[in-house]
């Protein structure tokens, strides 16, 4: 009976997070069109923090309770997945124009900082150290750096009117329902990813899997279900710049924000159960964005498959470790 309602749950969980994505698209580019400010601006900002909630909530939650490993393969997780898996299959559904803005602030940002996570974990590699730490005062620094992205986002926001189209591009909806969709569909997708975080950790404890490969897989691929959604929904309605500035916002968010204040508020956090392979797929996957942007500005349906020959290579590697 409870897994019967577990799958309930699941089901439930899905249909909110597939009506939520398609309200969030459409209420956030017609956000971006009243405002005439450029949709990789809106992804960067309400969609991906909006998206990257669920991530928050849990990291706050698990580090509450104790559960560093299940913060870190949260965030690590995540991030590979979102450019492994959905950026992947986004490509594969539709090639994805890049802006080369985009090639040359964005990614170049993400790479950055999930590089300096990296630096930050290997306290015994490079300072001799007797544990890897994540402590406060790397929280705080994490923190700093995110006020300074801020900024350039609001420096974005000063110069990113659009003045390029000779006739303006007509918003879905005024500028009250287009801010009431998309909070309708951020409500929607929130509930929804709860419902399957929630059943899917039931499910997989019960089964007796590890904590380290529950946070990699099971929870990683829950809370990124709201950027999986919204960023399949933006593909097939050909909001490519929605597309890229939802995944790149959420993978900076996740580092500096779901990482950084949950440590910052509770503490050092030591990781017990990671490898070399989860780092390496971390930055890889972010400097594998960057190479195949920088080709052709943009990823066609082949680099997108080769993305999803990656993260199925890089999961197996997880199980079997």
């Amino acid at each position: 009976m409870d897994i019967v309602l577990q799958i309930v749950l699941l089901i439930v969980g899905f249909v909110l997070l597939i009506k939520g994505a398609d309200f969030f698209v459409d209420g956030a580019a017609s956000t971006a069109t009243n405002f005439k400010v450029s949709k990789t601006l809106i992804g960067l900002t309400i969609i991906a923090f909006g998206t990257s909630a669920p991530e928050l909530a849990v990291s706050i939650k698990a580090l509450a309770a104790g559960s560093t490993d299940m913060v870190l393969g949260n965030v690590i997780g995540s991030n590979i997945l979102n450019i492994l898996l959905i950026l992947g299959l986004a490509a594969f559904i539709r090639p994805l124009a890049i802006r080369k803005e985009t090639i040359r602030k964005e990614i170049p940002i993400c790479i950055l900082i999930s590089s300096l996570l990296v630096v930050l974990f290997l306290d015994v590699q490079l300072n001799a150290a007797e544990v890897n730490q994540i402590t406060r005062s790397d929280g705080i620094a994490i923190l700093l750096f995110f006020a300074i992205f801020l900024y350039y986002l609001v420096s974005m926001a000063l110069h990113s009117r659009d003045k390029k189209k000779a006739k303006p591009e007509k918003p879905k909806w005024k500028l009250g329902p287009s801010l009431l969709f998309t909070a309708l569909g951020l409500v929607g997708i929130i509930i929804g990813s709860n419902f399957v975080v929630d059943s899917a950790t039931n499910l997989a404890t019960a089964i007796g899997i590890s904590e380290r490969v529950i946070a990699l897989t099971v929870i990683a691929l829950g809370t990124s279900l709201p950027e999986l959604v919204t960023t399949i929904v933006a593909a097939r309605k050909g909001e490519t710049e929605l597309v890229l500035g939802n995944i790149l916002g959420s993978n900076i968010f996740n580092i500096c924000v779901v990482l950084g204040i949950p440590v910052a508020i509770f503490g050092a956090v030591t990781p017990a159960g990671f490898s070399a392979i989860d780092l390496i797929a971390l930055v890889g996957s972010a400097a594998l964005l960057f190479v195949f942007s920088v080709t052709n500005h943009k990823i066609n349906r082949l680099e997108g498959g080769l993305m999803l020959l990656m993260f199925a290579t890089y999961y197996t590697l997880v199980f079997v470790a």
